[in-house]
């Protein structure tokens, strides 16, 4: 039988087999230089307990479309969403969203000393932006692998509707977890300069201006999240979450009165904007 082929993600020295980027207690870290050096949680995990942190989010904290993007997110934020995790505070509202159930074990079996180093690695990696926002009434057709939308690739087309549609640049580089590789997310025509008089002004009362919480650019204060430029896919997820009230704890309920009177149009038009700001 012959070894794995080496595979080498575009911009890295380095190379590795697939095995080893998709490696659940020690995945591929393409471009160690982009990063602080990762404590042990993050790059290794616990074997046969905990997967490597790095596995799912990337080394960069930047993760996929579905996964959570946690880099630069406040230190005190994650501290408390891992704690929410761990006291059944949070959970998804699409049952076959596995992966959130999966995080509610993982924070059970970290210790507070782990979480704090989580929570530091993360907050410090640098924000970049990944997203590239492209308004359209037709995208191409797509296909689902691995809750991602990758392009069929038969020339085929189908109208956008009320969706957000987040997808590889590059479909190579997202298998290889690639994180210089980015993300088009395709919106509604009209929707950015929808969702930033929406995000701005709250829509003469049906919701709260954004950006009291969140700050004039929606980049966080204190312990409130920044959320500019962030994944479009992961951001409407946690929307109907905390509407749903399948997301909880202290700061999702501040949310929910807010997203109250929101409408799944309202939720893309929101999202299409927050993500199409520079992080």
């Amino acid at each position: 039988m012959n070894p794995p082929a080496l595979l080498q993600a575009t911009g890295s020295k380095f190379q590795f087999t697939q095995p080893q980027v998709s490696n659940n207690y020690g995945p591929a870290d393409w471009f160690p230089e982009d990063h602080p050096a990762m404590p042990e949680i993050v790059a290794h995990g616990k074997p046969g307990i905990v997967r490597a942190c790095a596995l799912c989010h990337l080394p960069s904290g930047r993760g996929r479309p579905e996964n959570a993007p946690v880099l630069g997110l406040p230190a005190d934020y994650i501290v408390q969403q891992l704690h929410d995790f761990q006291q059944d505070l949070r959970h998804s509202a699409e049952p076959r969203k596995a992966n959130t159930g999966e995080m509610v074990s993982i924070a059970k079996n970290l210790t507070e000393d782990e979480i704090k180093e989580v929570a530091k690695y993360f907050s410090t990696v640098p924000k970049s932006k990944y997203i590239r926002v492209v308004e359209t009434e037709m995208i191409p057709a797509m296909r689902i692998q691995g809750e991602i939308y990758f392009v069929a690739g038969d020339g085929k087309e189908e109208p956008i509707g009320t969706r957000i549609i987040e997808t590889p640049e590059d479909a190579a580089q997202t298998r290889l977890r690639n994180p210089r590789s980015g993300f088009i997310a395709y919106v509604p025509v009209g929707s950015v300069r929808r969702g930033e008089e929406l995000a701005k002004t709250g829509g003469s009362g049906r919701t709260t201006s954004c950006l009291i919480c969140h700050g004039p650019e929606l980049k966080g204060i204190g312990p409130i999240p920044n959320l500019a430029g962030r994944s479009p896919s992961y951001l409407v997820r946690q929307l109907y979450d905390m509407k749903l009230g399948t997301r909880q704890g202290a700061l999702s309920a501040l949310m929910k009165p807010v997203l109250a009177n929101l409408t799944d149009g309202d939720f893309v038009d929101l999202v299409a904007y927050i993500s199409s700001l520079d992080p």
